[in-house]
């Protein structure tokens, strides 16, 4: 298992990015979150095999149609997510 956490800025706020977010993460056996910062940008957590999670890491630079997605910057993560994936 590996842990990444994405900090996604642009338009990903009010654009059902999280909810979307959640769908493809569950899609790809991964656990963790999607969740709105203050400052625009939406931070994710994701637990799971490398190859889902690198996938996952595709999807973002994308989003869902109205997103307009401009950086995703990605960092390790040591974390035991708990299983299921979580919106805030």
């Amino acid at each position: 298992m590996t842990a990444a956490r994405f900090l996604v800025s642009g338009r990903v706020q009010g654009v059902f990015y999280r909810a979307s977010t959640r769908e493809q993460a569950l899609r790809l056996g991964l656990s963790g979150s999607a969740v709105n910062l203050a400052d625009g940008r939406v931070e994710v957590i994701a637990e799971g095999a490398p190859d889902a999670i690198d996938a996952l890491e595709r999807w973002l630079h994308e989003g869902p149609p109205a997103a307009r997605v401009e950086q995703v910057e990605r960092s390790t993560f040591a974390a035991d997510v708990a299983p299921g994936f979580r919106t805030g």
